[in-house]
């Protein structure tokens, strides 16, 4: 069943929902009892400052290294402000307009639980910002995944007073030109409100969940393509045999060779008596490797999963318990760990595919060199496959882990980070270059698959063949390959 806005407050937040609200390009909105239990925590919390001379860090005192300098109740609004402003040092390119769109309702979400002591106006102008698209600009580099994403955070919370830049309708503007076309005054901050807006893992976890949205579309791809690739190198079903699989049942495992006897079902290529006795491990292996993949997706996910449904905030206001408690939540490890770990899951499945696609050129199997009739006049196909081990090469080096780095800053207060930020922004550039790689690919089989006619794939393979025709045709001849890469 489809909404037309995505309810945020305590309840789970799942995949499908996330995929929704980007693909749908949904509202999001807080429920009634978000709301309750958001007030309910700012009067507890409003209540206890009223009450109370003790120290609460980033209540009324300094922050980080100066946690111990105490802030008199008459500047506990201008702390906040000045926090926001003073963290907001980003650099390097913008971050994309869905991934801030996601920072935003992860944002929203995590404060929706009512332990972070913000005021609902403040959830409210957020979710205004995202229901009317005034996305804040947010640069990429300046987080180290600890302590939260402090600095794209306070780029996203600029506009709530005002400053800073957003996009609306595409275009850039000064925030306060967007908030005077909309009539919305600068929300004047509380105590704790600026910790509570850019302590958090929100720019982690949205990059993370792009590139899991991304990856589940290619990880389906992949054994499309590999299943063209097959049939077009006329590799032998053998090992795809259920009986093997199920000796060594890894999940994965199992279920990428049940996807691929199911594409291959019906194919006179695959029905064809081989000569070869077994196949290289890039077509053999494609279950053990797309499989190990899969289930580390799969793992990925879960941890996500959690972390969109967590308050990372801190510190942390417990109105039931007459408690605000001073921990780590916002500190990235989590998610740092596994994005270097997916990145690690997608750049083996180019790597994969660039080994298939070399075997496809490389004249074997009774197709021409380069797949061309003429080689030698033509080149063909073989220049792609350089593009291919080029990207694959990149990915390799960017597969290299932040999350074994740190850094100590602060004084050495905040003297070990995630650097979960760093592995967000390469883990979305090694999914990107996963689907360039496996683009090529299936330029590559479809071309091959030409010269196994009149014999054809299987029939669901042959529709995806010809939905591809229609968009590039047969290379007959050179002709400039960048425009049907």
């Amino acid at each position: 069943m489809s909404y037309n806005y995505l309810p945020l407050d305590k309840n789970p937040t799942d995949f499908q929902q996330i995929k929704n609200l980007l693909a749908h390009e949904q509202l999001v909105s807080i429920t009634f009892d978000a709301h309750d239990r958001i007030s309910k925590c700012r009067k507890y919390l409003d209540d206890k400052m009223a009450g109370s001379d003790d120290l609460f860090y980033g209540i009324n005192t300094g922050f980080g290294f100066l946690q111990n300098v105490h802030i008199d109740k008459t500047q506990l609004q201008e702390l906040q402000k000045n926090l926001i402003k003073s963290h907001a040092c980003g650099l390097g390119e913008e971050v994309p307009r869905d991934i801030v769109k996601l920072m935003i309702a992860f944002k929203i979400k995590s404060l929706s639980y009512g332990y972070s002591g913000v005021q609902t106006d403040t959830v409210e102008r957020l979710m205004d910002m995202y229901n009317n698209d005034v996305l804040p600009v947010v640069y990429t580099q300046g987080s180290l995944g600890a302590s939260g994403d402090l600095s794209p955070l306070s780029h996203l919370s600029l506009p709530l007073i005002g400053l800073g830049e957003v996009y609306h309708g595409g275009v850039k503007m000064a925030a306060a030109d967007a908030l005077k076309k909309f009539e919305w005054k600068p929300i004047d901050l509380k105590s704790k409100e600026g910790l509570a807006l850019i302590n958090g893992t929100q720019f982690m976890s949205a990059y993370g969940m792009h590139s899991l949205l991304q990856s589940e579309r290619l990880l389906k791809w992949a054994n499309i393509i590999a299943a063209i690739s097959y049939d077009a190198f006329d590799c032998t079903t053998e090992p795809l045999h259920e009986n093997i699989h199920a000796i060594r049942a890894h999940n994965g495992q199992v279920s990428t060779a049940a996807t691929m006897r199911q594409l291959l079902k019906g194919s006179e290529i695959a029905a064809k008596k081989k000569s070869q006795v077994q196949d290289p491990y890039s077509f053999r292996c494609i279950p053990q490797v797309h499989g190990a993949s899969k289930d580390s997706f799969d793992y990925i996910l879960s941890v996500f999963i959690k972390e969109i449904n967590s308050v990372t905030d801190n510190p942390n206001v417990f109105p039931d318990d007459d408690m605000i408690v001073s921990g780590g939540n916002f500190h990235g490890q989590p998610l740092a760990i596994t994005l270097d770990f997916l990145a690690i899951a997608m750049a083996e499945l180019g790597s994969i595919s660039e080994r298939r696609t070399y075997q496809l050129i490389s004249g074997q199997r009774g197709l021409p060199a380069f797949l061309v009739s003429n080689p030698g006049l033509n080149s063909g196909l073989m220049i792609p496959q350089y593009t291919a081990a080029g990207i694959v090469s990149e990915n390799k080096q960017l597969c290299t882990p932040s999350s074994v780095d740190s850094i100590p800053s602060s004084n050495n207060q905040e003297d070990h980070v995630s650097m979960g930020a760093n592995a967000a922004t390469k883990c979305k550039r090694v999914v990107d270059n996963v689907e360039k790689v496996l683009a090529i690919e299936i330029l590559t089989a479809v071309q091959a698959l030409e010269f196994r006619r009149p014999l054809k794939t299987s029939p669901e393979l042959e529709e995806i063949v010809a939905a591809f025709r229609k968009e590039v045709s047969f290379n007959e001849a050179d002709r400039i390959l960048h425009e049907d890469m």
